[in-house]
C-alpha cells in the first residue's frame, strides 16, 4: 500500500470521526431541548426532528460520495410512490447496504425525514443509536427466543409511532441478516423444503411483513370479526388514525411495495469501514428498483409467504444476469423505467457542515455559561 493512501485513509478517519463529534451531539442537544415543547407543539417538533435526521443521514452519504463509490439506480421509477405509504423491502448483503440507500435518497426531498427503518437491535448501542432511537426507528431483535415478542413489539410501535407520524417509507430487510451469514443456513432449508437452492441472495422471512401488511395492509381487515384478536387490532388501529400527531396527507395503508435489488460490483460488498476510510478503489454500486402495489400481496400466510419468495428468487435471476452482462433485465416497460446516476450537492454539505458546527459551538458556549454560573 502507497504512502498517500495511507494518509489518505488516516485522513477520512479522522474527518469521520470528527464529524460523528459535532454532528449527533449537537442534533441530541437540539432534540432534548425541543422536547419541552413537544407537548403543546407536536407537529412542529417532529417536522424540525425529520428535517434534522436527513441532515445527519446527509453527512453519511457524504461519505461514500466522497469516497468516490458512485450509485446507479435502475428500474421502476420510484417516484411514482411518491406521497403514499410505502414499504421498502431490499436484500441484504453487508454494513454498507443502509449508507448506500441513504446516499441514494439523500437528494430526494421528503424521503428520509419521513422513514423509518427497521433493524437489528445491535445498532441500537452504535454512535448512531441514540439517533435512531429519538426518531423511532424500530430494532428488531434476531433468534428464534425472541421472535414472537419482536414481532408484537413492531405491531405495537407501527401504531404507536409509524402511523401517528404520518412516516411514509418503511425500510425492511427480509433476509434477517447479512448474506455471508445466511446463505448456508437458507440453502439447507431449501433443500430440505424444496425450494429453489439461492446463491446471490436467501431466502426471506416473512414475520415481520405478515404484521405490518396485517396492521396497514390495504386488505387488513379481510376477515375482521373471526377472532377477537382480529377485532382488537382493528379497534386498535382506528383509534390511532384519530390520535396522528402531525398532519395526515399520505393515507392510512401501504400502496405500495419498493423492491430494491443492491449489486455490488464483481460480487464484492462494499462495507462500512470502506465508506468511512476510503480503503477500497472507487466503484459502482447498483439499485434496481420494481414497484408492485400492496394489493397484489396475498393475505395469507402461506400466500404472502410464497410471493416473497417468488420476488427474491426474482432477485436471485436479476442478480446473475446483472453479474455475467452488466446490466439488469428489462421488466418490459422500458418507457417507465429510469437510469440515472444519483448526484449530491456539495453546497448544501457544506452548509450543512456549517450549521452543525456552528451549533456545537453555541451548545458549547451555552453549557460552559451555565457551568460558570453554578460553579
Amino acid at each position: 500500500m502507497e504512502f498517500p493512501r495511507y494518509v489518505r485513509i488516516v485522513a477520512r478517519t479522522t474527518f469521520a470521526v470528527v464529524n460523528n463529534l459535532y454532528c449527533i451531539p449537537a442534533y441530541v442537544l437540539w432534540m432534548m431541548a425541543l422536547r419541552l415543547l413537544k407537548p403543546l407543539f407536536a407537529p412542529i417538533y417532529w417536522k424540525i426532528e425529520g428535517l434534522m435526521y436527513h441532515w445527519l443521514l446527509a453527512m453519511v452519504s457524504l461519505w461514500s460520495w466522497t469516497a468516490g463509490y458512485e450509485i446507479v439506480e435502475t428500474g421502476d421509477e420510484p417516484a411514482a410512490c411518491s406521497d403514499r405509504r410505502t414499504l421498502v423491502i431490499a436484500n441484504h448483503q453487508s454494513t454498507a447496504d443502509v449508507p448506500m440507500l441513504m446516499a441514494a435518497w439523500n437528494p430526494r426531498p421528503g424521503v428520509l425525514p419521513n422513514l423509518m427503518w427497521i433493524m437489528d437491535r445491535v445498532f441500537k448501542f452504535t454512535n448512531f443509536g441514540i439517533v435512531s432511537v429519538l426518531h423511532e426507528d424500530f430494532f428488531i431483535q434476531a433468534g428464534k427466543a425472541k421472535r414472537d415478542q419482536s414481532l408484537e413489539e413492531l405491531r405495537q410501535h407501527i401504531h404507536k409511532f409509524y402511523m401517528p407520524l404520518s412516516r411514509q417509507f418503511m425500510v425492511l430487510f427480509p433476509e434477517g441478516g447479512f448474506l455471508h451469514k445466511r446463505r448456508e443456513v437458507s440453502q439447507r432449508f431449501a433443500e430440505k423444503n424444496n425450494l429453489p437452492k439461492l446463491e446471490y441472495v436467501s431466502l426471506p422471512r416473512v414475520g415481520a411483513m405478515k404484521v405490518i401488511m396485517e396492521e396497514i395492509g390495504p386488505r387488513r381487515n379481510e376477515g375482521a370479526g373471526t377472532s377477537k384478536d382480529e377485532s382488537r387490532k382493528d379497534d386498535n388501529f382506528n383509534q390511532s388514525k384519530h390520535k396522528m400527531i402531525v398532519d395526515n396527507n399520505v393515507g392510512d395503508t401501504i400502496e405500495w411495495i419498493l423492491d430494491v435489488t443492491i449489486a455490488y460490483p464483481d460480487r464484492i460488498p462494499i462495507h462500512l469501514q470502506d465508506v468511512v476510510c476510503g480503503t477500497r478503489p472507487p466503484c459502482t454500486t447498483h439499485l434496481h428498483y420494481r414497484l408492485y402495489p400492496s394489493t397484489e400481496v396475498p393475505t395469507d400466510t402461506e400466500g404472502m409467504t410464497q410471493w416473497l419468495y417468488d420476488r427474491f428468487i426474482e432477485k436471485e435471476k436479476m442478480l446473475e444476469e446483472f453479474y455475467k452482462t452488466g446490466k439488469f433485465p428489462s421488466k418490459g416497460n422500458p418507457s417507465g423505467s429510469v437510469v440515472r446516476q444519483v448526484r449530491q450537492d456539495n453546497l448544501r454539505y457544506l452548509i450543512l457542515h456549517s450549521f452543525f458546527i456552528a451549533s456545537t459551538f453555541i451548545q458549547y458556549k451555552f453549557f460552559s455559561l451555565l457551568f460558570s454560573y453554578f460553579w
